[in-house]
């Protein structure tokens, strides 16, 4: 008994999320906020549990890498590609805002999404028809998202819609000048990709996603720009539609998002910090993809370093993503996702806390 009152699980994150949205909204003096969040929630769980019988008659079901934890196996044939039912929602309400608005900047939003959702659905699709886990090739994946990215960043940047000042506080930032182009390039491409790679426990990715995306409609509002409140309210209806996913995707899983779901999520925080110039407070609500990002590429370079100076390659983790190295040691997923989540609350706290008092 004390160990499941003990245990942060889906229901307590729901609680904790809402809770602090019913204490923004009475700071902000704008219950709207928490009725986007609750509507969208509702519309995701709904979405997600009719999806799954689609999926499964369909046969869109997992395949399991063989180079990954061995009780990993279990998992194949789960029901995959659930990020359709999260991403479509959202698309809709994006759409239907950007027609009321017929704003350019949320235009752009729209197709760079849903440039990202189709490079994630073809990957998904080509995995589940190969019955591999990879679809997609690297490269081709890569290409693709820096097509998406590349056009975004060029049209943004003429259209005054990025500005070249990373803003650290009111009182001081970054110039960048033209040097943004890259950055924003990197944040983008870099974002969707460390979603995706963080996608590889039940819960992990759509948990921590739920969070960023309360932090960074959060960080919008203190802005306190009319022009940007749309935005917050995007990442608010974002933040429900994870929790609402979640609430079929905690452990044990019942639908994974699949590329489909994970690459969308890292466009839309990446896409939104562009537009409202929140790239600062993003590097730290993103703390967990940022790090689940680095294990991989430290454990790539120092294996290659090593092969080329020893001819044999040594590891720094048991396994990355660094989720992996901890499976490996023998903590339990629910616990290790668990911690993560956690530790994506700090980091949300930190960030707005720096924000206030920089």
């Amino acid at each position: 008994m004390i160990g499941k009152i003990n245990q942060f699980n889906f229901q307590s994150l729901l609680i904790l999320n809402t809770c602090a949205l019913l204490v923004t909204s009475y700071f902000f003096n704008n219950f709207f906020l928490v009725g986007v969040f609750i509507l969208f929630f509702f519309i995701s769980s709904l979405t997600t549990k009719n999806g799954l019988e689609i999926i499964r008659k369909l046969n869109l079901l997992q395949n399991i890498r063989t180079e990954g934890p061995t009780n990993h196996y279990k998992k194949r044939d789960t029901p995959t590609m659930g990020g359709v039912f999260m991403i479509i929602p959202f698309l809709i309400f994006l759409l239907i805002i950007t027609i009321n608005i017929g704003s350019l900047k949320l235009f752009l939003l729209i197709l760079t999404i849903f440039g990202f959702f189709i490079t994630g659905f073809l990957d998904d699709y080509l995995s589940i028809k190969n019955k591999e886990n990879t679809g997609l090739k690297a490269k081709e994946k890569f290409i693709l998202q820096s097509i998406i990215s590349i056009s975004f960043i060029l049209i943004a940047y003429e259209k005054n819609f990025i500005n070249p000042l990373i803003t650290i506080s009111d009182s001081w930032g970054i110039n960048m000048n033209i040097f943004i182009l890259p950055i924003a390039f990197l944040v983008l491409v870099g974002i969707s990709n460390s979603v995706n790679l963080t996608d590889g426990l039940d819960g992990l990715a759509a948990g921590c996603s739920g969070i960023v995306f309360y932090g960074l409609g959060t960080e919008i509002l203190m802005k306190e720009q009319q022009e940007l409140f749309v935005f917050s309210i995007l990442c608010y209806s974002m933040s429900g539609i994870c929790l609402g996913f979640l609430k079929y995707n905690s452990y044990p899983a019942k639908i994974f998002m699949g590329d489909t779901g994970s690459l969308s999520i890292g466009a839309i925080l990446g896409s939104i910090a562009l537009l409202t110039d929140s790239l600062f407070t993003l590097s730290i609500f993103s703390g967990i993809f940022i790090i689940e990002s680095l294990s991989v590429m430290i454990q790539v370079g120092f294996f290659k370093i090593t092969k080329k100076l020893f001819h044999r390659g040594e590891r720094i983790f048991l396994m990355s993503p660094l989720h992996h190295h901890f499976e490996l040691q023998g903590i339990k997923e629910q616990k290790i996702v668990e911690n993560f989540w956690k530790i994506n609350i700090l980091l949300v706290i930190l960030g707005i806390v720096l924000k206030i008092n920089l």
